[in-house]
């Protein structure tokens, strides 16, 4: 346990939500900020046991802060909390940490290092994975970008939630690192789903399928964790294809800006692009498995 501080947490989402419950059971004095006010009524619902302070705003949040970490929903929302006239980089205070946990386009995170910079405020951008069960187990792996001093800086409050740190480069190292992690991810779930419909076109016994190729080459841990509910067309937990195709994009943009082609990932986004049109936007990421079609001999 590092010294109490005060740490103030923006957007109280699934994941924000859980990393936030983390910081206040390590005995930090929390401020939470949450532009609906009934996520924080669930929040204080859901832990009774835990004392906060509801800020106003942004800069409300981060008056008087040791750290500020947000974790909101895409680049204009970070921008708005973080350099808007409201925002946290308003009031929070020299030598204060800034964490973002929000996947977000590289660009965004390279200019809020430049004005943290400039304030001299010690700033990291850390988007994690590991999921919801991850923020909730307090698991999750950060990739952050930043100075080697801010990533020390807030390497005691993010110990709270995670138990993997990786200090991956400079400034927007982190986002870019959770681009190349999307792309894979995305890889993983569209083979995992033609291999599901060739199996089940072929008659084969699911569960035997599964005990012969999960302790190979193939396994993963999308195949651990989702191949029986691909099975049983149960989608509805995990990680939305609307915050995948999101993702996608992040990571398509930033392939262009650098002169990269990334055509298999390209191709998996217009297939979420259908999964999104027949209703699966806020299904799990394994729904792609719904567009690809059901075939084979009685």
């Amino acid at each position: 346990m590092t010294e109490p501080l005060n740490v103030s947490f923006l957007g109280l989402g699934v994941m924000g939500g859980a990393i936030a419950r983390h910081i206040a059971r390590a005995g930090h004095s929390l401020t939470v900020y949450n532009r609906s006010m009934g996520r924080i009524e669930r929040w204080q619902d859901a832990n009774p046991d835990l004392s906060l302070r509801i800020a106003e705003s942004p800069a409300d949040a981060a008056s008087g802060a040791d750290c500020v970490l947000t974790c909101v929903g895409n680049d204009d929302d970070l921008a708005d909390v973080v350099l808007g006239p409201m925002g946290v980089f308003t009031t929070l205070k020299r030598g204060a940490v800034f964490i973002d946990h929000t996947t977000v386009s590289a660009r965004i995170a390279r200019q809020i290092a430049v004005e943290a910079r400039d304030l001299e405020v010690h700033c990291v951008d850390a988007p994690v994975t590991g999921g919801q069960v991850g923020a909730e187990n307090g698991q999750l792996t950060v990739m952050a970008g930043g100075r080697p001093d801010a990533i020390e800086a807030a390497r005691p409050i993010m110990e709270c939630y995670t138990k993997r740190i990786v200090h991956v480069g400079k400034a927007g190292a982190g986002q870019t690192c959770k681009m190349v992690n999307q792309i894979a991810f995305a890889g993983i779930i569209a083979s995992l789903s033609e291999a599901l419909r060739f199996a089940q076109s072929a008659h084969l016994d699911l569960d035997k399928v599964y005990e012969a190729i999960s302790g190979g080459a193939a396994q993963s841990w999308q195949m651990d964790n989702r191949w029986h509910t691909m099975a049983r067309d149960e989608f509805d937990f995990g990680f939305a294809v609307d915050w995948m195709r999101k993702d996608m994009g992040l990571a398509l943009d930033e392939g262009r800006s650098i002169g990269v082609s990334l055509p298999v990932a390209a191709q998996i986004d217009q297939i979420y692009a259908q999964v999104q049109a027949i209703g699966g936007g806020r299904q799990d990421t394994s729904a792609l498995v719904r567009v690809l079609p059901r075939k084979g001999k009685a």
